[in-house]
């Protein structure tokens, strides 16, 4: 039984997760700091992530370092990078988290909003993962990409985003075949509906009216994403490289992506 409990363990393992000031991002990193991995977290402004790293500590006693960075700016997520080996020794497993969007009709979307979100989803997963791929193959590695179903499916009024997200996936596919050589498994999860901030905010679904008495669920948490990052990015899924995993509960229609 121990040997099975090891293989779901990020015990000694070292992450970097994107987009962790909030959210799904910061719930993999506190699912990954409490199973005993060190941590390095970044969004856009420091103090952002500040306060997340300083709860990780003091809650779990584990070491988390937060690091300003933004994923569309190379010089940034080599700093980033350079940063995770020079606190902790090296690089286990990447977390593509960071995103954008917003809504609004096709016709709408202006040549900036459309690069802005593509940027951000696929460019900075792009240049994430480039900046740590040497890094992940020293010892092998695993990089745990966010994508959406709306990367899978049309979703009205987020083509930019979807767009975006099928980029994710297909990348996710194509790195599986290169990197495999390099003992670098790379999946990617797609949540549905989940309720982040950003949904609360938008919509005013919060997390804490998320039934899970039945199984006719409509909407997901950060922490069951969370569980699931977990997993792709263990032993435990050594045998899956260039998956997409899905989240979505029940499916209902169209929903709304979970950034």
């Amino acid at each position: 039984m121990s040997d099975l409990v090891d293989r779901f363990s990020l015990d000694g393992e070292v992450a970097v997760v994107t987009g962790a000031s909030s959210g799904i991002g910061r719930a993999i990193a506190e699912a990954f700091a409490a199973d005993g991995a060190d941590v390095v977290i970044c969004s856009r402004e420091q103090g952002n992530v500040d306060p997340v790293a300083e709860a990780i500590t003091e809650r779990d006693g584990g070491r988390a370092l937060a690091v300003e960075c933004d994923v569309t700016d190379r010089d940034a997520v080599d700093a980033l990078v350079e940063a995770t080996v020079d606190e902790f020794g090296g690089l286990d497993v990447l977390v593509n988290n960071a995103g954008a969007s917003f809504m609004a009709p096709f016709e709408d979307i202006s040549e900036n909003g459309w690069d802005t979100v593509v940027d951000i989803n696929l460019g900075g997963t792009f240049q994430c993962t480039q900046a740590a791929g040497e890094h992940l193959a020293e010892d092998g590695g695993a990089v745990v990409n966010l994508a959406s179903v709306a990367g899978q499916r049309a979703a009205e009024y987020m083509s930019h985003y979807g767009a975006a997200k099928a980029g994710v996936i297909n990348l996710t596919e194509t790195l599986a075949l290169e990197w495999a050589g390099r003992d670098v498994r790379v999946n990617c999860i797609a949540p549905g509906f989940v309720a982040t901030p950003g949904v609360e905010q938008q919509m005013g679904v919060s997390a804490d009216a998320v039934d899970r008495d039945a199984v006719d669920r409509r909407i997901g948490t950060s922490e069951e994403i969370a569980d699931i990052a977990r997993f792709l990015a263990s032993d435990a899924a050594s045998y899956m490289t260039g998956e997409t995993v899905a989240a979505q509960g029940v499916p209902q229609g169209e929903q709304m992506p979970q950034q």
